[in-house]
Parts: C-alpha cells; structure tokens; sequence
C-alpha cells in the first residue's frame, strides 16, 4: 500500500506538501497541486484518517454496498448479512451506490479510508476497477449478487441465467412467442444473465430473431414503464412480456393500467424477484423468486471466514438455486382475433 512518504517523491514534493494538499491546510501553489493531485490518483492512495493506534489493526466494521437501498431485495440481503455479521461481533455500514461508478467509487475510498475489516460489493457495474482498488489496499471484499469477469474475487450469487430460462420456457409452453424482455443495462451481469437464459429458451423454441422484442433500461419502476410504453407501440404487440427486476415490473404493470389492459387477460407477464405487497397490484406475478436473505448470509458468512484465514485458499464462487412460483399472471397464447385487434393498437381488447 502506498504511502505518503511515497506520494512525496512521486510528485518532487515533501510529505508535508502532500499532507497540505489532502488536508487543503496550508498555501501550495496550484501547479505544485495538480502535481500531488495526479501522484495521488497514479498510486491509488488513499490517507489514513484514523489515529495511529488503530493503523495495525482494522476495526470490526463491514462495508456493504448496494445499488438500490429501496428495492426489497437488497434491504433483504442487508438484513441477511448484518445478522451473521453481529453474531460474529462486527457492525454493518451500509451505502447505496443508484448503479453509479462514480458513488461507488467514493464510498469505496471512505470505506477503505475508514479501515473497514472488509467489504460486501454489489458492484455498480462488472468491471474490475472497483474490486482491483480494494484489494490493492489489502482489504478482503465479496462481490454479491453479480459477476465480474476477469478477476479473483469471492463471490456469492443466484443463477440468473437458469431463472431467466426458466421463466420464458414457461412462457412459451403456454403457448406464447412474441416475448418481450424488459432487461436493466448492459454491462450488469445480472441483465447480461437474464438476456442469456431468455436467449437460451428463446434458440430451445426454435425462436432465433427476437432482437425486436429485447430492450435495455436500468433497474428502476421508471425504466420498466418507459420500456413497457415502447412495446405498447409496436405492431404486432407481444403477448407476454419478461421484466428483469421487481421493479421494472412494477413500471410495466402501471403502463399497461394507462393502456387498459390487464394481466394475464390482455396480457402475460412474469418477472424476475418477488413483487411486494406494498409495491404489487393485482395480479402477484408469476415470478422467479431469489433467496436474498440466504444471498446476504453467505456472503456475510464468506467475508467472515476469509477475514479469520479459515476460509479455502483459492477464491469461492457459490451459486444459490432461483424457485419458479407460478401465479395467476400468466395465460395461455391470446386468440388470433384478438392478437389482431391488439396489434391494430387500439389499446383495449374488445370482447
């Protein structure tokens, strides 16, 4: 880990010229500033703000990042891990990231800053940079709920891509084949997942040109009504539609309440994550139900383990099982008269 002796000579300077810049105490001159400034990103360092009898021993806190403080999920998760946490002695600081690289990486910096024992990560986005700072400062981090390519880091998830599957599969045995999937962003491998077991059932079908039917937003109630108002445009109308999150598929349940059309009457839906009580409108959907508080436990419990050395050498990857609950917001393929009448876009059925 760099040190501010370090930063000094990287940027010409005495360590009390870097100490004046962080600490922004003293007179430096702006080009002497921009100098440290660029030393400072250049190492990844980051000042130690805790007193010097805390500097060979972290404290007994986890940082846990999550994309969505709001969504049921991942407060479920949070619940899951702080109680294994606290029966292990160790408090629970907890961040929302909204799906930002730049929050994230903040929070990251006072985490690490704060010498925190280790980090839970719901990374904001499947690349490495946010995992390579944290372990660069020697801080042991678990990456939840999502993948991330190309690096060695212990991760604890649910299988996205089988879940996903599993829902179009069910679509189309019913009978359906215009499914529109509406998916959170690229480059987040819990969306990069379910477009692939969507994929996956789609080609089992013998479904191959679908690229119509797929849309990409973000994880929110008002992406998902936004993309459901956009297939509500199209001609021919899908007769079912897959929502990638529970609150996409919220967004989507009120576009279709503004078209006056109902689920599973007018339309089919399923979507990924159970839909709350105090989120859902009739019907509850037919949904893939992921075990977030088990998801939160066994990372928690992972951290844990590698933070006492009794966890294996080589890096974990667990991969817990989805549930396919079968409710009342799915129907068998609508009658051809009345696909046409949907198509015409008249934005009800007429029965």
């Amino acid at each position: 880990m760099p040190t501010i002796h370090d930063v000094a000579e990287r940027a010409g300077v005495s360590p009390i010229t870097v100490s004046r810049v962080i600490n922004s105490s003293g007179p430096v001159s702006e080009k002497t500033r921009a100098r440290v400034e660029a030393a400072i990103a250049e190492m990844n360092y980051v000042p130690n703000q805790l007193a010097q009898g805390l500097r060979s021993k972290r404290i007994k806190i986890l940082g846990l990042l999550v994309t969505d403080i709001t969504n049921p999920f991942f407060t479920t998760i949070a619940r899951g891990a702080e109680d294994v946490a606290s029966e292990a002695g160790y408090s629970v600081v907890f961040c929302n990231t909204d799906e930002s690289v730049e929050k994230e990486r903040k929070y990251l910096q006072l985490l690490v800053q704060q010498q925190v024992a280790g980090i839970l990560l719901v990374p904001a986005r499947s690349e490495p940079a946010a995992i390579d700072f944290v372990q660069s400062h020697n801080v042991q981090v678990v990456v939840l709920d999502r993948q991330v390519p190309g690096i060695e880091v212990d991760a604890v998830r649910c299988d996205s891509v089988g879940g996903a599957h599993q829902l179009v599969s069910h679509l189309l045995e019913l009978g359906h084949r215009r499914i529109a999937l509406l998916n959170g962003p690229h480059g987040v491998s819990t969306a990069d997942d379910r477009l692939a077991g969507y994929e996956h059932a789609m080609h089992e079908f013998g479904i191959h040109d679908y690229s119509d039917l797929v849309y990409s937003g973000s994880f929110s109630f008002v992406s998902g009504y936004q993309m459901a108002q956009q297939v509500l445009a199209t001609k021919p109308m899908p007769t079912a539609l897959f929502a990638a999150n529970n609150f996409i598929a919220n967004g989507a349940l009120n576009a279709l309440h503004e078209h006056n059309l109902s689920v599973p009457d007018d339309m089919a839906m399923v979507c990924f994550d159970e839909l709350p009580a105090s989120m859902a409108s009739f019907p509850v959907l037919t949904t893939i139900a992921q075990p977030a508080y088990a998801l939160g436990q066994e990372a928690a419990r992972l951290l844990i383990a590698r933070l006492s050395g009794e966890a294996p050498g080589q890096r974990q990857e667990i991969i817990l099982p989805t549930t396919l609950i079968v409710r009342a917001s799915r129907t068998s393929l609508l009658d051809r008269n009345d696909l046409c009448r949907l198509s015409e876009g008249a934005g009800m059925i007429q029965t």
